[in-house]
């Protein structure tokens, strides 16, 4: 007799557990913050501000530069209540980091 545990199962079953053991959520979840990204906070934040990682409700943002973190930090609360309406997951905050070559240290 075989074991159940060698049945083929749907692949999204497998995705939901690495995903869930990568503390992100099931695939559902990073579908719909990382697929629904530019329908929930515009264009022009899409296309400075990418999503890279949600770990335990803290979403990881990379921006372009500079003055793009200063605004994702001004528009936190407002970005976070769109993407909890448009995906119904919850995000507690988004931490920002900005893309680009490190600025060389002054010797």
């Amino acid at each position: 007799m075989i074991s159940d545990r060698f049945e083929p199962r749907p692949l999204v079953e497998g995705l939901d557990a690495v995903m869930r053991s990568l503390r992100a959520g099931d695939t559902t979840t990073v579908r719909g913050v990382f697929g629904g990204w530019a329908d929930a906070v515009g264009e022009m934040v899409a296309s400075n501000v990418t999503p890279i990682r949600l770990d335990s409700g803290v979403l990881t943002v990379q921006v372009t530069q500079p003055g793009w973190a200063t605004q994702m930090r001004y528009l936190e609360r407002d970005l976070i209540e769109r993407l909890r309406t448009a995906t119904g997951v919850t995000i507690t905050s988004i931490d920002v980091r900005v893309d680009g070559p490190q600025r060389s240290r002054r010797r």
